[in-house]
This record gives structure tokens, sequence and C-alpha cells, in this order.
């Protein structure tokens, strides 16, 4: 999908949302989904960590309170990233980096916001697959400071009422800002198969392929997630001899 100065993003708003999300089909072509999957596979064994549920990929730097060290950014992603800062989601900054998980059948992620190191939106590509996100209302202060990393040691047994759904295509870009950002948590539910119909609740219905309006079980594939994202405070690192 081309992007430049003209584009109407409000046109992609998804109204059924209770806070601001937008939602882009085919963001990207199958060409460059199937060069980013290629690329993900191929990086170097120590860029991948390994968590319980799921293994992930940091690009841009390791964000941390103290600030980010500022990676040069691989140009394989360079376009992806230069796509969505055209968009001018980050108010007067852009994007500088990229978390990318990856999700077998059957995996997910627990219920966590994005943090404070971030500016207060968060943009994702899907890749390989769709999958259904999740928002929730916190049940208290704590539930807040939650994070993805935290996430992962949370009970599978601890149940949420679901406030809002979206599904993500494979190839599609959606965008998360304001209160539904930061007052709310997100997750992933771990299963293989998710039902669509008229009672899950799903925001984005509308917005996306044939086949997903009709009632019926979809299978996940394996799914690559890029988040992009700014982090604002960034530091350089400093050689000592």
């Amino acid at each position: 999908m081309a992007t430049n100065v003209d584009f109407d993003l409000q046109k992609f708003r998804v109204s059924e949302a209770p806070c601001t999300v937008y939602y882009i089909p085919e963001f990207i072509s199958a060409f460059e989904e199937q060069m980013l999957i290629q690329n993900i596979l191929n990086a170097p064994k120590p860029k991948w960590t390994q968590l319980k549920r799921r293994r992930l990929q940091n690009w841009g730097g390791l964000p941390h309170p103290k600030g980010m060290i500022a990676e040069t950014m691989p140009q394989w992603l360079s376009s992806s990233v230069d796509k969505v800062a055209q968009l001018q989601v980050f108010g007067d900054n852009k994007p500088n980096h990229v978390l990318i998980n990856e999700y077998l059948p059957g995996q997910g992620i627990m219920a966590h916001t994005d943090g404070p190191l971030f500016y207060p939106t968060v943009t994702t590509i899907s890749c390989g697959s769709h999958t259904v996100l999740e928002f929730f209302k916190p049940r208290n202060n704590d539930d807040l400071e939650r994070r993805s990393d935290q996430a992962e040691s949370e009970s599978c047994d601890m149940r949420r009422e679901v406030v809002v759904s979206l599904l993500l295509e494979p190839r599609s870009l959606v965008i998360v800002q304001d209160d539904m950002y930061s007052q709310m948590l997100h997750s992933i539910a771990e299963r293989s198969v998710d039902q669509v119909s008229s009672e899950t609740n799903i925001a984005n219905r509308a917005a996306c392929a044939k086949r997903f309006q009709e009632d019926g079980c979809f299978e996940r594939d394996t799914r690559y997630s890029l988040t992009i994202r700014h982090v604002p405070k960034t530091r350089k690192f400093n050689f000592k001899f």
C-alpha cells in the first residue's frame, strides 16, 4: 500500500473501538511480507531471545529506563520503518525501534501494557498469519505496571473480561494510541484456532477480508509481528580506554 503526505489515516480509524485505533489491511505487499519473514529467519542466532511462550528479536537497541543505546536499523527493516514513519503517528518523531515476536500456533502473550519507555503510540505489522488481539480494562493500578516481560510469568488461569478485540490479518498494520495505549492492557490468547462470529466483538471485522466476514473457525499459522515504536530517551555508547 502506497503512503504519502496526502494519505488520510482517518479513513482507517476503527469506529467500534472505545479509543483511538487504526487498522490498515494490506499495508505491505505479499512480496514484502515474504522478504521480511526470510530476513527474520536468517538473522544471527544471538539476535533471538527465547522466552517461555515465544521468542523475539530487538532491532534499533534495547529500551532501558536510563536510555536506549541506539543501533543502526538493518537495511531489510528500513523500508517498513520508513513506511510507518510516513504516517506521522509519532508526532515530530521517527520510529527508532522494532520488536519482532515469533508466535507459533497455540502461542500468545498475557495481558500487559507497553509502558512509559515508548512514545504513547504502538504500530504493528503482522506477517505469516492472522491473530486476534484482545484488550482489557485494568483491575487495579498494578495491572497498568505490567510489562510484556512480566506477563510471561502470569498464570494462564487469571481470567479477564475482554473489552474489545481486533483481528489482525497478514500484511496489515494496526496503530494504537491515547487511552487504548495507556489505560488498557492487551494480550493474545494461547490458542491455535480463532472463532469469529457476531458474538466475538471484533471491532474491525468489517475492514477484514471476505473470508472473515462469515462466521467460522480459523486456524493460526506461525506469525511474525513487527512492533515499530519510538523510544524518546536514547544515548550513545561511550567507549572507555
